[in-house]
């Protein structure tokens, strides 16, 4: 079955501390409907961007490590599902769910097919 990443994307200046508690029980909804259909491989949250390191090679292979994010954007993925779906459609569903419960922008990407062996 194919794989799909659900990112919901905040602004740079989101402050976790405004997530009420509607919100949390709206999530912990999703997310107990995503397992009990099977759909949930795996959920996280991510530090803010100011936590991030980014790497980078260099001519002759040197690799350079940067404090913050890879791109200079004003929105960051702030978390993410990794779905079992059947298709795009279905995991788009699950992305609009996400976007009522988290309250911010969703994007629904599939997972590259790796060849089997």
């Amino acid at each position: 079955m194919p794989q799909y990443l659900v990112a919901i994307y905040h602004p740079d200046t989101y402050d976790p501390s405004t997530e009420d508690d509607a919100m949390i029980r709206d999530i912990d909804v999703l997310n107990e409907e995503m397992e009990a259909a099977g759909a949930r491989f795996f959920a996280g949250g991510l530090q803010s961007t100011p936590h991030a390191k980014s790497l980078r090679k260099r001519p002759g292979g040197e690799v350079f490590l940067t404090d913050g994010p890879y791109l200079e954007t004003k929105e960051h993925i702030g978390g993410f599902w990794i779905l079992d779906a059947a298709n795009m459609d279905d995991a788009v569903a699950w992305g609009r769910k996400a976007v009522v419960a988290c309250r911010a922008p969703v994007e629904v990407r599939e997972f590259l097919a790796m060849p089997t062996e």
